[in-house]
């Protein structure tokens, strides 16, 4: 139904619908379902979302004892303090940290698009839900205008760390949430593909560069920027700011930037922070000497 960015938009024109209902149409003419199949698929996704981030929100710990407990830092800092960044801000980072916890403590979530990447979606999601006391339904449309992005960049560069770096896991997580904020707060389908580049050329080059091979350090951090960077984003694009380059232009350098990535910084644990003595260190007490 549509393969680009430009093309999701200007099917939302010719019909006068919103991202996330074209997204909905597709998913009913691919796969044959009823709208209320589809429907309850995806709000199956938004509570598994909504116990990781309340899991982790109650704190949780990883085996290899590398994260673990930041969301509550976080959240007892937002009570004690008058955060400089924001409380709404580190509201919704604070959820991003707790589901990329709960995954490394293996416990259950959704990849948005990836296990390594999934906390800006829900954590922009459920950050927001206060502030814009969204209904369910309004809820579960926020994760089919996330996956019609997700589509288009998975069918276009890559949602992979192994094969683009981290610019294709958290890079596109942030974008994909970003872009569903502004929906969600009554933006137009076309400031969404703005918030979406934004977002996105912002976090072009990230590599992916995993202490002990384990998606842990920097990932979780990494999804609380990926998270912040998303919200920022969407504010800029609702104010009108637009994005020189094209989303879908975008899209395509971090394609080509991954590319010429070197393997070492996509996913192998060989460069970047996984080669610093700490991060060498790291792995040998979790592994052994073997890991040096």
């Amino acid at each position: 139904m549509f393969r680009s960015v430009s093309e999701l938009i200007q099917i939302t024109e010719d019909q006068n619908i919103p991202i996330s209902e074209v997204m909905i149409q597709q998913e009913i003419e691919e796969s044959s379902k009823t709208r209320e199949e589809i429907f309850t698929e995806m709000e199956r996704n938004l509570d598994i979302m909504e116990k990781a981030v309340e899991d982790g929100l109650k704190g949780v710990k990883s085996r290899s004892g590398l994260t673990g407990g930041d969301a509550v830092l976080i959240n007892k800092y937002r009570e004690e303090k008058q955060p400089l960044s924001g409380d709404l801000l580190l509201d919704v980072v604070s959820k991003a940290v707790s589901t990329n916890e709960v995954n490394a403590a293996m416990g259950t979530i959704c990849a948005t698009p990836t296990a390594g990447s999934a906390g800006c979606v829900p954590g922009v999601l459920f950050g927001l839900k206060d502030r814009l006391n969204p209904t369910r339904e309004e809820m579960v449309r926020f994760l089919f205008t996330a996956g019609a992005f997700g589509q288009v960049i998975a069918n276009n560069a890559s949602i992979s760390g192994a094969a683009g770096g981290c610019q294709a896991e958290v890079g596109s997580a942030a974008g994909m949430a970003s872009a569903a904020a502004v929906e969600m707060a009554g933006g137009t389908p076309e400031q969404s593909a703005q918030a979406m580049a934004i977002t996105l050329k912002n976090m072009l080059g990230l590599v992916c560069d995993p202490v002990a091979g384990l998606v842990e350090v920097p990932c979780v951090k990494r999804n609380a920027m990926g998270s912040s960077q998303a919200i920022v984003s969407a504010d800029l694009a609702l104010a009108g700011v637009t994005s020189r380059i094209p989303c879908d232009e975008v899209i395509g350098a971090m394609y080509q930037i991954g590319q010429k990535m070197s393997s070492t910084l996509k996913e192998t644990a060989e460069g970047g922070l996984a080669a610093t003595p700490t991060g060498k260190a790291l792995a040998a007490k979790i592994f052994g000497s073997a890991a040096e």
